[in-house]
């Protein structure tokens, strides 16, 4: 029996093995089956790299890069704004002048950028500021607009066209910030049988004729070229105003001033504002003499509404430079004698 099951074996094995040698090639693998139950969770991976801040997480990494550009534990701000402070900008009650439209333009911090921003003149404001404000760091910088020094930058430093002298145009630099406030609002006008009429106590080029000063232009009677401080400084007014540090209380420094006229003291430099102040005082008192002008000259305000056409050009030369300019010669020498010399041939006609 057990040889019977050997032999079977044996012979079961030859036949598989038979089988095995005659077999084809693998034929090709069928669909995937069904998949599985899931397996247990594998071990925990490591962290990712971190995701953009969210908007506080922002605030606060742009506080830390920017802001503390200017706020900071140092004087830029302070410092700049005591100097302000004490300035003709930052002080009195000139602002309060904002709420009339003529006027806000220019007396309103506020109303100042607004009309920059839409390219107007103070003459084409409509209305007046409510709330008015001096002019003060909003007014000349762009600040809190990025958030970042880039605010220190001026509104404007465009060229300006003059609105009330036709076909003139004042280009000096970061001084072109300032004219559009610190130029005439108007222009002697044209005699009518002899006579000049319209005369108020308000008459004249009005307030900050210093940009036509500079270029030469804008008198009564008399025709002139730009000054060389318009012509030979950087940035003109702010170039002497401020000076390379930038002081804001804009009042001239006589330092700034040695950078070209080496033995200056003062401002009187080769006398110029000694001899202006003479001729003006002379002019007074032919004007106070002709009854057109009150005896207390500081006050600066005409005594009549009309005038014979040369009275009143002496009367307009003499407020442009005395009452307006204010710089006794300096924005520019030759045009204030040209003026003062109109004047007085005006006078004797």
């Amino acid at each position: 029996m057990k040889l019977k099951h050997l032999s079977l074996g044996i012979l079961l094995l030859v036949l598989a093995l038979a089988l095995a040698a005659c077999a084809g090639p693998a034929g090709p693998q069928g669909p995937a089956g069904p998949a599985g139950p899931e397996g247990p969770p594998g071990p925990e991976g490591p962290a990712g790299p971190a995701g953009p801040p969210g908007e506080a997480g922002a605030a606060a990494e742009m506080a830390e890069l920017t802001c503390v550009e200017c706020h900071n534990d140092t004087t830029l701000i302070s410092g700049k704004r005591a100097a302000w402070s004490v300035s003709g900008h930052g002080s009195g009650e000139a602002f309060l002048r904002g709420t009339s439209a003529t006027c806000a333009g220019c007396h309103s911090g506020g109303a100042f950028s607004a009309r920059i921003a839409e390219g107007l003149n103070p003459d084409e404001l409509e209305a007046g500021d409510p709330s008015p404000s001096r002019q003060d760091c909003r007014t000349c910088h762009q600040i809190h607009t990025t958030y970042t020094a880039e605010d220190f930058a001026l509104e404007t430093t465009d060229p300006v066209a003059f609105f009330a002298v036709e076909g003139a145009t004042y280009d000096g630099g970061l001084g072109n910030l300032c004219v559009n406030c610190h130029q005439p609002r108007r222009v002697f006008p044209e005699a009518v049988d002899g006579m000049i009429t319209d005369i108020t106590e308000h008459w004249g080029t009005h307030h900050g004729p210093q940009s036509s000063m500079l270029l030469g232009i804008g008198g009564a009677g008399a025709e002139g070229q730009p000054g060389i401080h318009y012509s030979a400084v950087e940035d003109t007014c702010v170039g002497c105003h401020m000076g390379e540090g930038r002081t804001h209380t804009f009042a001239p420094n006589v330092a700034t001033c040695q950078a070209c006229h080496t033995d200056a003291e003062n401002f009187d430099i080769n006398g110029v504002q000694t001899e202006i102040q003479a001729e003006l005082d002379r002019l007074g008192e032919a004007l106070v003499a002709a009854g057109v002008l009150s005896e207390n000259t500081l006050e600066g305000h005409p005594t009549v509404t009309e005038a014979p056409e040369g009275v009143a050009t002496a009367l307009y030369n003499w407020l442009y430079i005395h009452h307006e300019d204010r710089s006794l010669g300096v924005h520019n020498p030759p045009f204030t004698r040209a003026l003062l010399e109109a004047a007085f041939a005006a006078l004797e006609q």
